[in-house]
């Protein structure tokens, strides 16, 4: 038996307002970086599908580069630590990793000569650090600015200069190595959040919240000119130059990006990219022949090089933890919704509409609609035609924490305080419980319910007639039950708990199924997912681990160790009999094929 990741639906960028993105861009033109939670995001720029994600900090991660031979990347995080690891191997092993400085790093750059590197962020000692990338040594001193620095480069040719952009309003030029102060440009009157070099070395370009950017020459650092006056209505996030240096891509808080001959110090193109706050751009990157910008919702940009005006096309997805999961097969067609991705050609939009106001905590479908709870203690509808939320919302007097479809297009949802049944677009009738529900299933042809409850460790077994609800029966587990569902041939119920263990029942008479504890997870296991057919059994755990169980031979299992590295597996459910579908708090969706 045995397991193959084939794919990895990754996560966006994760924005934050009033803050700027750095991406990265690969120097032969292939991926691009971004950072995300613990994690560096490597993605293609001709397909993003294709995507992989270096999971080896600690922390949070705030910016990654490559180096220029292409070789390396160097990613650090928020507590001052830099890691430099490999990108020819698949495990990307690990270099060095150095603390330039206690803080979080914000920018950093390598030297042509893929020997120095340069950081800046928010130090508790200094703003600024040079050092070598084999040795950590020392190569000068990046100080004189009175706040955080924002941003970094190198200069691409010797004599070797470092600039830099500050929160103290000013671009820092440093000459070396040993690298020293020469001096501090003010042509900005608000933080200066992004400078960056021509590819040629000549000249570098800086933006800032003033919504100003400036050219200086690189010889003398005098100024050359203003783009426009101003040359946006919002803060400029960043700045790029085109491979040829004839141009300059900028980002800024207006909802726009623009183009620029730095000939001329004139705009090109504008390109809007809509009106509301998730629009800000917070980000760019000008990368061969793609022209790449981030929104404030996380959504990455694709403007077109020929015509910056317009958009080829928009890459959306999660960039929060996810917290539900459905899955429909209908047509020949697999999707899974925690947005909508059709797997089949790759192509994933997020759900249309005005959806809740809170954390989806559950989701369920049956053949034309798909069903939503939420912390806003409200469930909404999603149309599988359209994939759009509708505007009937039902609301709930506790808090809904799963939902299940029942026959004859019953509903059915456990709340903390209680059971209610939903009928069409309205709740029916209800049942108090006093155990705090956490999951219900509906057994696929008998008239049993299952209900885990969080506060008596119990999994209750309900009898439901119409609209009434009489206790059948109750087993009881040693933590509060995270998870409940009956198999699709009925024969079986498993439940999973807070204390580590699966729990398989047969579903006629709710005993165990057989004397072989399913207890190889090793902190509360979240979520289960049956096979099709009946014969598996996945659990996905806050150990980051999923394990296969196979329910006729119940001394057999395969374990996918760290599935989502240092994220609990939130979600997880079978596309078909050898295929599961995972879902992470990194905000990553991964399919894996298995072998029995």
């Amino acid at each position: 038996m045995s397991f193959k990741n084939r794919s990895i639906f990754v996560t966006l960028p994760r924005t934050q307002r009033g803050m700027p993105l750095v991406l990265g861009g690969d120097p032969k033109g292939k991926t691009f970086l971004y950072p995300h939670g613990n994690s560096i995001i490597i993605r293609d720029i001709e397909n993003p599908m294709i995507a992989d994600v270096y999971t080896e900090h600690c922390t949070q991660t705030t910016v990654a580069k490559y180096s220029p031979s292409g070789f390396y990347i160097a990613s650090a995080d928020q507590s001052g630590k830099v890691r430099i690891w490999d990108t020819t191997q698949k495990e990307h092993i690990l270099k060095n990793e150095y603390q330039p400085f206690a803080g979080i790093i914000k920018d950093l750059a390598f030297s042509p000569d893929n020997q120095r590197i340069c950081v800046v962020g928010e130090g508790r000692e200094r703003f600024g650090h040079v050092f070598m990338a084999d040795t950590g040594t020392s190569v000068g001193e990046i100080a004189g600015h009175s706040n955080i620095i924002n941003s970094c480069d190198f200069r691409s040719k010797r004599p070797f200069r470092i600039v830099t952009a500050s929160e103290d309003n000013s671009v820092g030029v440093y000459e070396g190595p040993p690298f020293k102060s020469k001096t501090y440009l003010s042509d900005h009157t608000r933080f200066v959040q992004s400078v960056r070099f021509s590819p040629d070395g000549d000249l570098f370009a800086s933006g800032g919240f003033d919504g100003k950017m400036f050219l200086y020459k690189c010889d003398d650092y005098s100024k050359v000119g203003e783009f426009g006056d101003p040359a946006h209505a919002g803060g400029v996030y960043a700045v790029s130059w085109s491979p040829d240096g004839t141009k300059l891509l900028s980002a800024s808080g207006d909802k726009s990006c623009k183009v620029w001959d730095v000939s001329t110090l004139s705009v090109v193109a504008q390109c809007q990219m809509g009106n509301d706050i998730a629009d800000q751009q917070v980000s760019c990157l000008w990368q061969g022949q793609h022209m790449l910008s981030v929104s404030l919702s996380g959504f990455i940009n694709y403007i077109d090089i020929n015509d910056p005006s317009k958009l080829i096309k928009t890459i959306k997805g999660h960039n929060k933890s996810i917290t539900a999961l459905a899955i429909s097969v209908d047509d020949n067609q697999s999707l899974t919704f925690t947005m909508c991705w059709d797997l089949a050609s790759g192509e994933y939009d997020r759900i249309k509409g005005l959806g809740h106001s809170n954390q989806v905590q559950n989701m369920t479908s049956n053949s034309s609609c798909i069903y939503t709870c939420s912390l806003d203690d409200t469930m909404k509808f999603i149309s599988k035609k359209d994939h759009q939320y509708q505007p009937e919302t039902i609301k709930f007097d506790s808090q809904p924490r799963s939902v299940a479809c029942g026959k004859n297009g019953t509903i059915l949802v456990a709340c903390l305080n209680e059971i209610c049944i939903v009928e069409g677009n309205s709740k029916t009738s209800h049942f108090p419980i006093d155990f705090e529900g956490t999951s219900i299933s509906v057994h696929p042809t008998e008239s049993d319910i299952a209900v885990g409850g969080a506060r008596d460790m119990k999994v209750h077994i309900y009898l439901l007639n119409g609209c009434n609800f009489s206790l059948k029966t109750t087993m009881e587990h040693r933590g509060a039950i995270t998870d409940v569902a009956y198999s699709p041939n009925g024969m079986y119920l498993a439940a999973s708990d807070s204390n580590r263990k699966v729990v398989l029942y047969n579903a006629s008479t709710y005993e165990l199924a057989h004397n072989h504890e399913w207890g190889f997870h090793t902190a509360k296991v979240n979520c289960l997912g049956w096979s099709p057919n009946s014969s598996y059994l996945a659990s996905g755990s806050l150990d980051t681990h999923i394990i296969v169980w196979v329910t006729e031979q119940p001394t057999k299992h395969i374990m996918i160790k760290n599935a989502h590295p240092q994220s609990q597996i939130t979600r997880i459910g079978f596309l078909d009999n050898a295929t599961v579908v995972s879902t992470g708090q990194d905000s990553n969706v991964k399919i894996w094929d298995i072998v029995f």
